[in-house]
């Protein structure tokens, strides 16, 4: 799965327990009629990605969603969803008509001014 927008704020990375586990979170903006704010976090080796991008930027980044199951000490079974991104990559804004060659400025034309009334309208109707 893939998530697309601009980056709204990207996390220090964090560390936590004896083995060092390590999180950094990202949030994009999606571009659409209803804007959401996702939270993706990557995890591990994969925190030094997001080391080259900053809040502006528009980027696509490959997701996984995870679930887990926990007992709390009350016995109440709870369930927590979590979007944990694999790959982050930079999204080129496109530049609309690449092939069009630039229009020259309106001072370049001279104005034609040897036309007689009876020359303005050509139309057949």
């Amino acid at each position: 799965m893939e998530v697309q927008g601009r980056i709204k704020m990207i996390g220090e990375t964090q560390t936590f327990g004896s083995n060092g586990f390590r999180k950094r979170e990202i949030v994009v903006t999606t571009e659409e009629q209803y804007p959401q704010h996702i939270m993706v976090e990557f995890v591990q080796d994969k925190t030094d990605l997001l080391n080259s991008y900053q809040v502006g930027q528009q980027v696509k980044i490959s997701i996984n969603l995870r679930g887990r199951e926990w007992v709390n000490p009350q016995g109440e079974t709870k369930y927590f969803n979590s979007i944990q991104g694999w790959r982050i990559e930079a999204i080129q804004a496109e530049a609309s008509g690449e092939n069009i060659p630039p229009v020259p400025p309106a001072n370049a034309f001279e104005p034609a001014g040897d036309l007689k009334e009876d020359d303005h309208d050509d139309l057949p109707f």
